[in-house]
């Protein structure tokens, strides 16, 4: 599980969400209001919302547009969530029985105390057999 959590609001625009993404190594974000999570933003998300033409020459003011939509537009919205007792078999049927890539995991107040990946489960797994 990685933590602490990045989170993003429902009305914060897609530049800042861009920004967070290109100056971490996340892939992901959690969308809270109140600290409650409500939904989950990837990198891929944004990706697919943004005008390709942004930072190129043929850049448009409809293309810098993009920037301005707000994550509530494009998130994931009640996602799969386990609470940090939850073993890690059901974190990998979880992963099996879904198109996911991560699973927030919460407080009993619906809070975000960490993530999880496909990726953490690899580096679980790698560990084992070091």
């Amino acid at each position: 599980m990685t933590k602490p959590v990045v989170t993003v609001g429902l009305d914060d625009s897609l530049s800042l969400a861009n920004e967070i993404f290109n100056q971490t190594q996340f892939h992901h974000l959690l969308v809270v209001e109140e600290q409650k999570l409500l939904g989950v933003l990837s990198d891929r998300d944004v990706l697919k919302a943004l005008s390709p033409n942004i930072g190129t020459a043929s850049e448009k003011m409809q293309d810098l547009a993009t920037l301005n939509k707000r994550v509530h537009q494009i998130m994931s919205r009640d996602p799969i969530c386990l609470k940090s007792t939850d073993r890690v078999k059901r974190v990998v049927e979880i992963f099996d029985e879904n198109r996911i890539s991560c699973i927030p995991i919460v407080n009993d107040n619906w809070t975000p105390v960490g993530i999880v990946t496909w990726r953490d489960i690899i580096k679980a797994i790698r560990g084992k057999y070091k």
